[in-house]
C-alpha cells in the first residue's frame, strides 16, 4: 500500500515564508534550525516548499539577518536588547510590565502580548511610541506562568464535541476551549476550575480541562469555594494528613515535661476574640523579689508536634498560613493540632516556646529568656472582658467577665495582672511611636451571619486597649527573639519580616488624595514623614473618609515580606523583627521556632539559600490569601447588598476613572460604581488633575471625598461586582 503525502502544495509557494522563518528562530533565539526543522514548523514536507525553505534559509544567511552556526544549522541574530517583568493586564486585552529596567510600566498592546496571561513572567523588547515618546513594548517570550487553573462558568456548545469556560477573572482576556471528554460531564452554566494544557500556535484560544465542578453560579459554597480555587488555595486537608495527625501522640508526659522550663505555677491567661477556636499565644504575669516583673509570651510548641520530612509538615509549608475568609477558617493545621494539641485552652496543660522579660515600672528589660516550657492557663479572656478589667481601673473583676472556677482571689491576681501590663503596654507603645513607628489601626469590616450564612448585618471592628495590651507584648516576643539571633556573630540564618521605606511617588500620590480632604503631609525626612502620617490618620478617625484615608495610606507604603535578609521594619520602626507569635497560622513562625531551638542548642547557620526560598513562598502564599480574604468580603457585601436595593444610601467618592466614579457606602464600607453612561443629566469628562467628573454643560463637578445619595443598580455575585444609580450630591 503506498502512503498518502500529507500538505502536499503546488509550486505557488509559502507566503511571507521569510517573516515567519526569522519569527520561529527569534522565538527561540538560543535553539538551531536546520531546514527540516522549518518545514515540521510549517507543517509542509514537499519537495517545492522544502526548497524554497533552504533558498530563503542562505539568502538571510547571507545579508547577515541570520547566523549560520553549523553547516546548515542557523540561529538568530540577536541585536535587540531585551528586558523581563511581570505582565499586568488592563482592560480590552491591553497591559504594562512592571520590570526594574524601567522607572515607568511599560505599555504593551492587545497585539503584541502573544499569549501572555496576568502574572506572567515575560521577555520583552521596548521602543519609543512616537505620539508620546513613552515607552511601549513587545513580549517575545513567557519565560514563566504565573498561574495555570482558572475559575470560570462552562458553556457547553450545542451539537458540538467542545465547550468554552469564560473566566470569572476580568485579567484573563480569552475563554478556555475544553474538548467535550475533558468536561467531567459538567452542565451548561456549571461554575468550574479548569486546568490550562496548552495554547496551539494558531489557536485564538487557550485549550484546558475541567479539574473539578464547584457548583452553580451564586450559590454560596460554590462562589466561596471559587474564591480559594482561583487563588490555588484548598478547602479541605487530603484524608492521608487527617490521618497522620489524628495519630500523633498529643499527651502531655513527665519525660518531655523534665527537658523544658516548668511554668506551670506561674499565672496564665489568654486573651482572645470571643469567637475564637485556636489560642496560640499566653501570657503570665509574677510580681518577683526585686520588685521586676516578670512577662512570659507563651506560644504554642507547634514545632514539637510539626516535624520536618512528614506530609504533615509539607501540607502544613504548602499551606503557609491559614486563610481567614468572611465564613470560615481555612487552617494550616488540622483541627487535632489547631484546636486541641496547640491550641493554649483554659485549665489545660500544653507545651509552648516561651520569651520571658523581666522588666521594671518603665517597661526597660533588665532580663530576657528564650526556650521550649510547659504551661497551664488559669484564664481566658475574651477581648471585651479584658477591656472591661481595664475600664474599671480595679482588680475587682466586673460583673460582665465571667471567670468560673477561681478563687477571689487568684481572679483579683488576674485582674492586677491585666492592670499593671496595660500600663506598661502603653508606655511600650508611646516608646514606639515616638521612634518613629506608624499607627495602623483600620477599621475592619465584619458580618453577622445567620445560620445559612445570610449577612443580616454589618459591624466594624476597632483596636482598643485590652487589643493593643496583646499586641505590644507579641511585638515585644517578636522583636527581642529576632534581634537575639539577628545580633550573634557569626552571621545566622533567620527569617525576618521586613518592610521597607515607603516608595517617594506613592506618598506623593497620597498627598495628592489628602489634600481634597484639607490634610497636609511633611515628608522632608523620615521622622516628619511618620509623624504626619499618624497625625493624618489620627485626624480621619470618625469621619467620613477616614476608610478611604487608611486604605490609601497603607498602600502607599511598601509590603511587608518574609525574607533572610534583614532590613528592618519601617512602620514599626524595629532594626529587628521576625514572626514568631502564631505558629498555628503561620508557617515562618514555625521556620523561627525551629531556627531559634537550633541556635540556642549551639547548632550551626541553617542554609540561607534553602530558607530564603521558603520565605518567598510563604510570602507568595500570604499574598494569595490576603486576595482571597478581600474576595470573600467584597463578595458578602455584595449579597448583603442585594437585599438593599429599594434603599438609599449616603456614600463617599473613594475613586473616579474615565469611565466612572466608585463611591463607598459611609454606614457599611460596600464600595460600587456609578457608570458615566449612567450619569444622564449631563456629558460627564474626567478631569485627572482635580480627582472629577466634570458635566460639560452644567459644570457640576463629582470630585473624590464629595458625599453623594447612590441606590442599588446592579449586584453581580459571580463577578463580585456592584453597580449603583446616582441620585445626587449631599448639599451642606
Amino acid at each position: 500500500m503506498t502512503r498518502k503525502k500529507k500538505g502536499k502544495s503546488k509550486s505557488k509557494g509559502i507566503p511571507n515564508l521569510t517573516n515567519t522563518i526569522l519569527s520561529i528562530l527569534k522565538k527561540d533565539r538560543t535553539q538551531t534550525y536546520n531546514y527540516k526543522q522549518i518545514a515540521a514548523k510549517l507543517g509542509v514536507n514537499d519537495a517545492s516548499s522544502r526548497n524554497q525553505i533552504i533558498k530563503t534559509l542562505a539568502k538571510l544567511a547571507t545579508k547577515q539577518e541570520i547566523l549560520q552556526v553549523d553547516r546548515g544549522k542557523f540561529k538568530a541574530v540577536v541585536n535587540t536588547e531585551y528586558h523581563t517583568g511581570i505582565l499586568d493586564m488592563a482592560a480590552k486585552g491591553s497591559g504594562y510590565i512592571i520590570s526594574k529596567d524601567f522607572d515607568d510600566d511599560v505599555f504593551i498592546a492587545s497585539n503584541n502580548i502573544n499569549k501572555a496571561l496576568h502574572g506572567d513572567e515575560v521577555e520583552f523588547y521596548a521602543y519609543k511610541r512616537r505620539k508620546r515618546g513613552k515607552i511601549e513594548g513587545e513580549i517575545t517570550n513567557v519565560i514563566k506562568r504565573a498561574k495555570s487553573e482558572y475559575v470560570g462558568v462552562i458553556q457547553i456548545q450545542k451539537n458540538s464535541n467542545y465547550a468554552f469556560v469564560i473566566p470569572d477573572s476580568n485579567k484573563m482576556y480569552k475563554d478556555i476551549f475544553v474538548p467535550i471528554n475533558k468536561t467531567l460531564k459538567a452542565e451548561d452554566g456549571d461554575k468550574v476550575l479548569v486546568s490550562l494544557e496548552d495554547w496551539p500556535e494558531k489557536a485564538d484560544s487557550p485549550y484546558g480541562k475541567v479539574l473539578k465542578i464547584l457548583g452553580k453560579p451564586g450559590e454560596h459554597n460554590t462562589e466561596i469555594h471559587a474564591i480559594l480555587a482561583e487563588y490555588g488555595l484548598p478547602h479541605e486537608f487530603p484524608h492521608e494528613v487527617e490521618d497522620f495527625a489524628n495519630k500523633i501522640d498529643t499527651s502531655i508526659t513527665k519525660e518531655e515535661i523534665a527537658k523544658r522550663r516548668d511554668m506551670r505555677k506561674d499565672l496564665t491567661f489568654t486573651i482572645d476574640p470571643k469567637d475564637a477556636k485556636d489560642f496560640d499565644d499566653a501570657l503570665s504575669f509574677e510580681v518577683l523579689d526585686n520588685g521586676l516583673y516578670e512577662i512570659g509570651i507563651h506560644i504554642a510548641d507547634v514545632s514539637h508536634y510539626l516535624q520536618e520530612g512528614t506530609i504533615l509538615d509539607d501540607e502544613a509549608y504548602e499551606r503557609a498560613t491559614s486563610v481567614y475568609l468572611v465564613d470560615r477558617v481555612v487552617p494550616m493545621l488540622p483541627e487535632v493540632l489547631s484546636n486541641n494539641a496547640c491550641s493554649l485552652r483554659p485549665h489545660e496543660e500544653k507545651y509552648t516556646f516561651s520569651a520571658v522579660f523581666q522588666m521594671n515600672d518603665k517597661a526597660e528589660i533588665k532580663n530576657q529568656w528564650f526556650g521550649r516550657t510547659v504551661t497551664y492557663s488559669d484564664a481566658r479572656y475574651a477581648y471585651e472582658e479584658a477591656q472591661a478589667v481595664i475600664e474599671s481601673k480595679t482588680n475587682i473583676i466586673p460583673a460582665e467577665v465571667s471567670l468560673t472556677g477561681k478563687t477571689y482571689e487568684t481572679n483579683q491576681k488576674l485582674a492586677d495582672a491585666i492592670l499593671k501590663m496595660d500600663k506598661l503596654a502603653k508606655i511600650m507603645r508611646h516608646k514606639r511611636m515616638r521612634n518613629g513607628a506608624i499607627s495602623f489601626d483600620k477599621v475592619e469590616v465584619k458580618f453577622n451571619l445567620d445560620e445559612d450564612n445570610n449577612p443580616e448585618g454589618v459591624y466594624f471592628k476597632t483596636s482598643k486597649d485590652a487589643n493593643k495590651l496583646i499586641e505590644e507584648f507579641m511585638l515585644l516576643a517578636n522583636r527581642k527573639v529576632s534581634e537575639f539571633v539577628g545580633k550573634q556573630t557569626p552571621k545566622k540564618t533567620f527569617v525576618y519580616r521586613v518592610h521597607d521605606e515607603p516608595d517617594e511617588s506613592k506618598l506623593g500620590a497620597l498627598q495628592n488624595v489628602v489634600s481634597r480632604f484639607g490634610y497636609k503631609l511633611n515628608f522632608k525626612d523620615r521622622k516628619s514623614t511618620t509623624a504626619s502620617l499618624n497625625n493624618l490618620l489620627q485626624d480621619v478617625v470618625g469621619k467620613k473618609e477616614q476608610n478611604l484615608v487608611d486604605t490609601l495610606a497603607i498602600r502607599s507604603m511598601s509590603k511587608a515580606e518574609y525574607t533572610t535578609h534583614n532590613i528592618g521594619h519601617y512602620g514599626l520602626a524595629f532594626s529587628y523583627y521576625s514572626h514568631f507569635t502564631s505558629p498555628i497560622r503561620r508557617y515562618p513562625d514555625v521556620m523561627a521556632h525551629r531556627l531559634l531551638q537550633h541556635y540556642l542548642d549551639g547548632g550551626k547557620s541553617a542554609n540561607e539559600d534553602t530558607y530564603e526560598e521558603k520565605c518567598n513562598h510563604s510570602s507568595n502564599m500570604e499574598m494569595l490569601a490576603t486576595k482571597a480574604e478581600r474576595d470573600s468580603i467584597k463578595y458578602m457585601q455584595i449579597r448583603f447588598m442585594e437585599d438593599h436595593k429599594d434603599q438609599e444610601f449616603v456614600g463617599v467618592i473613594s475613586g473616579v476613572t474615565d469611565w466612572g466614579i466608585y463611591v463607598e457606602i459611609i454606614s457599611n464600607k460596600c464600595e460600587g460604581m456609578v457608570s458615566v453612561r449612567d450619569m444622564k443629566d449631563d456629558h460627564y469628562a474626567f478631569d485627572q488633575d482635580l480627582y472629577a467628573m466634570v458635566g460639560r454643560s452644567n459644570g457640576k463637578v463629582y470630585q473624590l471625598g464629595d458625599e453623594v445619595v447612590v441606590k442599588v443598580k446592579n449586584t453581580d455575585l459571580v463577578k463580585k461586582h456592584l453597580d449603583f444609580n446616582l441620585i445626587g450630591k449631599v448639599e451642606h
